[in-house]
């Protein structure tokens, strides 16, 4: 019977990208909707400053999303064209590095060498890519995966506190904006390190930290600067 696992390191491409920019859209957009709400802002200028925070947030984690990954992308492309070139110049030389990395990894020179020779012999470029680069299929840059994934998850993120504009009281926005917001970082902690198979309670308590400093700070702002304008 064949023993089969379930591994979650597959998804750390998409989940890390998900996961920031659904933290970044709760945390920025209801930061930015306290802070100006604190000034005494009307609703209307609260819901605009709202929404150009989200417009603005989603296409600019979009675009830093995809510019840091395709440079992770290049980087890999030019790994694996050198890895190609020597393969096809220098086998022996590729075929020794290898059976040396096995050597290191536990086994006897022996086997190290018939393990090299034979996943050179079916797939010469994934072996060193993985053993020599680590570079797989399932951890591969993937630029627009990841654009779009912070985007999308930046504007659901957003969308939670911009509804509370529109549905709680003029007064109650301040306390009401942050409250809901840190239940939201507390759920999005919970579920994303339930994807990850990490600890929830850990993973719950640090987003839910930093989100309540980013808020307490700009309502900080906004009622100081308020006061004065």
């Amino acid at each position: 019977m064949r023993h089969t696992e379930s591994h979650r390191s597959h998804r750390i491409g998409w989940l890390r990208a998900a996961v920031l920019g659904a933290n970044d859209g709760i945390v920025s957009t209801a930061s930015l909707i306290v802070g100006v709400a604190a000034a005494d802002t009307a609703r209307s200028g609260i819901l605009v400053a709202g929404l150009a925070g989200l417009v603005a947030g989603a296409m600019s984690m979009a675009a830093g999303e995809y510019v840091s990954v395709s440079s992770q992308a290049d980087t890999e492309s030019a790994d694996l064209a050198r890895e190609r070139s020597e393969l096809a110049t220098q086998p022996e030389s590729e075929h020794a590095e290898l059976a040396a990395i096995y050597v290191t990894r536990g086994l006897d020179e022996k086997l190290a060498g018939e393990v090299a020779s034979q996943l050179m012999a079916k797939d010469a470029l994934t072996a060193h890519a993985r053993d020599e680069l680590g570079i797989t299929e399932e951890l591969a840059a993937r630029p627009v995966q990841a654009a779009f994934a912070s985007a999308a998850t930046f504007t659901v993120g957003a969308a939670l506190p911009l509804l509370l504009v529109l549905t709680l009281p003029q007064g109650y926005l301040v306390w009401g904006v942050s409250g809901a917001s840190l239940v939201f970082l507390a759920a999005l902690g919970a579920i994303a390190a339930r994807a990850g198979g990490s600890p929830v309670l850990k993973a719950t308590a640090r987003v839910t930290f930093w989100g309540a400093l980013a808020m307490g700070l700009t309502a900080g702002v906004g009622a100081i600067f308020g006061a004065k304008v």
